[in-house]
């Protein structure tokens, strides 16, 4: 059953990699060469639709890997674990001390109504993107390192 929830854990968390890196370093490239106006209107949709998604992904993973450091204490590579649970904890700070409260602004923007500084914020925002991105990805490979 321990085997299981390793397993499982490791590929919830690299799915949720994927996809923040892939907002990282795709899509918001695509987005970016696009028209002003769409381009920040494509992000506001992203953020509607992942500001959704996200946080029940980003507490899945901490969850799991929580529950497999406690299950799994008396194994080989448990200080991994627990190393990338807190990694993941931080992730979780990040998300809600950095880039919610922005997201929370940007996803209501439209042409019309979007403030002066809105690229500054969306840039702000993709900066601390950035990090969460590195902290997330050094959860994921301990969490893979711990299952091998």
């Amino acid at each position: 059953m321990l085997n299981a929830l390793e397993v499982f854990t490791v590929v919830v968390v690299g799915l949720m990699v994927g996809v923040e890196f892939s907002v990282a370093f795709v899509v918001n490239r695509i987005l970016g060469a696009l028209p002003e106006d769409s381009y920040q209107l494509g992000r506001a949709h992203g953020g509607r639709m992942l500001g959704a998604l996200m946080p029940v992904w980003y507490f899945t993973s901490l969850a799991l890997s929580t529950v497999w450091a406690i299950a799994g204490w008396h194994r080989p590579g448990a200080g991994l674990v627990v190393t990338a649970a807190g990694l993941l904890v931080l992730s979780v700070a990040m998300s809600i001390l950095l880039l919610v409260p922005i997201n929370n602004r940007s996803k209501t923007w439209t042409p019309e109504n979007r403030p002066a500084d809105w690229r500054e914020q969306s840039d702000r925002w993709d900066r601390y993107h950035y990090g969460r991105v590195a902290v997330i990805v050094a959860a994921f490979a301990l969490l893979a390192t711990a299952l091998a």
